[in-house]
């Protein structure tokens, strides 16, 4: 597949027009492991291959996968996985919070973190072939410690050498000023490059309509976890950002990153996205406003000029 223009997806089959991902769920995970999820991790295929097909029967086109570099994204897994779903899968390079790693694995990346993400998203992640098309970084809680400087100064590294855009993960949706300060202040990385997942999960109003003045997406993912107000305060704060004119800069995903939070485990899973949240969006925004917001802007806010 190959993207008619300058601006292009880059799936794990290849780079796309933004028009032809369809349908999107903008932040997902279809494999994932971590230290911190013992027991629980995202690992078997068929599994995933029934949770895209699930996604597909309930109007899905395409899935951006946040996995990042060393937490299980089984890349080679993923190109036959979108054939035989028929689901576009954009696949991700980064890293996360360091608790998510052994030290080990951090000190062997010291000193060239951003040359592994820019060969990830031009050269192809190890020997799948398989090229990422964003990178994903995570802040801390309220803060941004050593770590998260350290990722994110690489992340804006390659973003320059390639201009593939970054996504965030906020703790808890907090930090989301820091981090703007950081990448698009410090670091030089233009706001309409930067996605920031969670923001639903700290329900400020001030600090959303702040963000959004940047210029920078915000990613509404994830249905609510115990004492969360993701599910009962979205509505709110998506038809709050929309009338304010930034309808054209909300993303929505689903952010399924446990086993039994899959459908076809029992859980919400990716087709929970289009089967209660879209319609308890349009309640309150109409039906157009959603469509937009599930694919006109995942075609752009993932769409690359690729160098």
């Amino acid at each position: 597949m190959t993207a008619v223009g300058s601006a292009a997806v880059r799936t794990v089959l290849g780079d796309v027009r933004p028009e032809d991902l369809g349908v999107c769920d903008a932040h997902d995970h279809l494999f994932l492991s971590s230290p911190r999820l013992p027991g629980q991790e995202l690992n078997d295929a068929a599994a995933a291959r029934a949770e895209l097909d699930a996604f597909r029967a309930a109007g899905g086109a395409s899935v951006v996968q946040w996995t990042p570099y060393g937490m299980g994204r089984r890349a080679a897994d993923l190109p036959p996985l979108s054939r035989a779903a028929g689901v576009h899968l954009v696949c991700a390079t980064g890293l996360h919070q360091a608790a998510h790693y052994t030290p080990e694995s951090l000190d062997e990346l010291r000193g060239r973190l951003a040359a592994v993400f820019v060969a990830e998203l031009t050269e192809g992640i190890g020997t799948s072939g398989v090229r990422a098309g964003l990178i994903k970084v995570a802040g801390g809680f309220h803060a941004l410690d050593a770590h998260t400087r350290w990722t994110m100064t690489a992340a804006a590294e390659a973003h320059h050498a390639t201009g593939a855009p970054i996504a965030v993960h906020l703790e808890l949706g907090t930090g989301a000023l820091d981090v703007l300060d950081l990448l698009c202040g410090e670091l030089g990385v233009p706001p309409h490059r930067v996605i920031l997942g969670h923001l639903n999960r700290s329900p400020d109003p001030v600090v959303q309509r702040q963000a959004a003045d940047t210029g920078c997406w915000l990613a509404f993912d994830g249905p609510s976890r115990a004492h969360h107000a993701t599910d009962w305060r979205m509505p709110d704060a998506v038809q709050a950002l929309a009338e304010a004119g930034f309808g054209h800069r909300l993303l929505l995903g689903g952010d399924t990153v446990v086993a039994g939070a899959r459908s076809v485990d029992g859980g919400p899973g990716m087709p929970y996205l289009l089967r209660r949240v879209r319609t308890r969006l349009e309640a309150v925004l109409g039906t157009e406003p959603v469509r937009a917001i599930l694919t006109d802007n995942p075609g752009r806010a993932f769409a690359v000029d690729w160098r």
